[in-house]
């Protein structure tokens, strides 16, 4: 069974589809971990996607504003412009299969999903320490998790934790990590609709556990195209900008 996993989508059907075209055949289910919208110009698009494709999807930060479930006095002015942009956007039936998304952690065909931390899903995980935790405290070898928008993750056996660096070089579409039966992972596929980790290319990845194997792939995509339409549905421009530079 091979599972593509997509993370932070943030509204961005352009790059949802470069990652559809490139995974196209290699994949049997889908998962999604979260923030589905929020920041890009598509959030009805990406919502449809999803549920055409029966993707089995938490809810993430940015979708929890959205619908309501979560107050937005901690988000910054740009990222609330653009939650208030979205929920205007919404169609009632995108809007209501949104703030009925599940929470994470959510086990499903031997892997665990999550949007920031198995303990809180809105926590952010970067160091070894924030880790440490979820490698522990999961139900499966392999957890997904997403938030950091960086692609990557941890590894732990006999009380040893290594940081896994994980990226395609630019010439290359994917990056392959064997999974080691001892080992525990805590592993994030970056993020399509807005990367953060320097590379603008939507991430995104597939799991094939039956063969143990993780591939962390990097597509890219027509960003301007993407630009041209948040310029002309007024979103903030910092959130224009980013999409080029993958920060």
């Amino acid at each position: 069974m091979r599972t593509l996993v997509l993370s932070d989508l943030h509204s961005n059907g352009t790059a949802l589809d470069a990652v559809l075209a490139a995974a196209k055949g290699r994949w049997d289910i889908s998962v999604c971990l979260g923030d589905v919208v929020g920041y890009g110009p598509d959030p009805n698009y990406v919502v449809e996607r999803l549920r055409e494709m029966g993707t089995q999807t938490i809810r993430g930060n940015h979708d929890k504003a959205v619908t309501g479930l979560m107050i937005t006095d901690d988000f910054n002015p740009v990222a609330k412009a653009a939650v208030d942009w979205s929920r205007a956007e919404l169609k009632p039936e995108n809007l209501a299969w949104l703030t009925n998304l599940p929470p994470g952690p959510l086990e499903t065909d031997g892997i665990v999903l999550v949007h920031g931390a198995l303990q809180d899903e809105d926590e952010y995980v970067f160091t070894p320490a924030q880790a440490l935790d979820g490698l522990l405290d999961s139900t499966a070898k392999v957890t997904f998790f997403g938030h950091t928008h960086h692609q990557g993750g941890f590894a732990y056996q006999d009380s040893q934790l290594e940081v896994l660096q994980i990226h395609p070089r630019a010439t290359e579409s994917f990056a392959a990590l064997r999974i080691e039966p001892p080992c525990r992972y805590l592993l994030n596929p970056g993020s399509i609709g807005q990367p953060r980790d320097g590379d603008s290319r939507a991430a995104f990845a597939i799991a094939d556990l039956e063969h143990q194997v993780v591939e962390f792939w990097r597509v890219p995509y027509d960003v301007e195209a993407v630009q041209q339409r948040m310029r002309a549905a007024h979103l903030p421009e910092p959130l224009v900008q980013r999409l080029a530079v993958g920060r």
